[in-house]
């Protein structure tokens, strides 16, 4: 990795694009140009831009304040190696969007020589470093490089400034079921809220509770232990009632125990922790 990545890119784009005099010789070694004006049609994404979605209003606020002002701080573009001319992205794909969206042909563009694992570096940080990336666009960022790259996970937090176990525990999210995804994608979810679902049996169901009830993480978290702890606590060696308690503890990813005499008699016990989880209960219960 060169000398500009390991001091650049973990710190911030700052050293990367220049703002600081002090990186202007390490980025003359990386610049073809410091500034061109290319044809947009000339321009291509980043194929490895982490970031999916992009908010249809802010881009069109972005469009009028082009249409007004022009673009103010030109893209970081790396050149084609296939086509001769054209261009891809390193950085700047939503001023690029809204570029077109406000009916400029030409815009002013920064040309670095990066290698495929820097573009994407810098792409993940960018996008960070500004909070545009939902948890599972991190994720998917994070499993590239780990992936395309061989990067280990202590490379990854060093390069994105993010301790070990951030990375660790974004990179977990991705094991989650596709509706689990989906939710935390929509921003429904946050990755609080679904980490403790890792490989819960009923990991849909909590969720479900969780947007319905608007349960904290911490009583996702305690809900969670609970159904993970569940089985360690069973007495019974009647096989039907084991499988109604784990039918129940499905439902309702909480602690059950059934105390069933010789009569067939006895009594059912749901364990709450807190005031979420009774509350929880109490609403499953009315709706039969």
């Amino acid at each position: 990795m060169s000398n500009i990545k390991k001091k650049g890119l973990g710190r911030g784009l700052s050293a990367l694009f220049g703002d600081a005099d002090k990186n202007e010789d390490k980025l003359e070694s990386k610049k073809v140009n410091s500034q061109k004006t290319v044809l947009i049609s000339n321009i291509t994404r980043n194929q490895f831009q982490p970031r999916i979605k992009f908010d249809e209003q802010k881009l069109d606020e972005l469009a009028n304040s082009i249409k007004n002002n022009g673009i103010i701080q030109p893209i970081t573009v790396r050149s084609n190696l296939v086509n001769q001319g054209e261009f891809e992205i390193i950085a700047g794909e939503r001023r690029w969007l809204a570029a077109q969206r406000a009916g400029l042909h030409e815009i002013p563009v920064n040309i670095l020589e990066l290698s495929d694992s820097e573009t994407l570096e810098v792409a993940i940080v960018e996008n960070i470093q500004r909070e545009d990336l939902n948890s599972i666009e991190e994720a998917r960022g994070y499993d590239r490089l780990r992936k395309e790259f061989s990067y280990d996970q202590d490379k990854i937090a060093i390069l994105m400034s993010k301790s070990r176990s951030h990375v660790t525990n974004t990179l977990r999210l991705l094991t989650l079921p596709g509706d689990i995804i989906g939710l935390l994608e929509e921003g429904k979810l946050t990755a609080g809220q679904a980490r403790p679902l890792i490989g819960l049996s009923n990991a849909s169901e909590i969720a479900e509770a969780i947007i319905s009830r608007k349960l904290s993480a911490r009583a996702v978290e305690t809900l969670a232990k609970n159904k993970k702890n569940s089985l360690k606590n069973k007495t019974t060696a009647d096989s039907n009632i084991e499988t109604v308690i784990k039918d129940l503890e499905d439902a309702l990813g909480l602690y059950v125990d059934i105390k069933n005499r010789k009569n067939n008699s006895g009594k059912i016990i749901i364990e709450y922790k807190n005031l979420d989880q009774f509350e929880l209960i109490a609403n499953l219960l009315k709706k039969h």
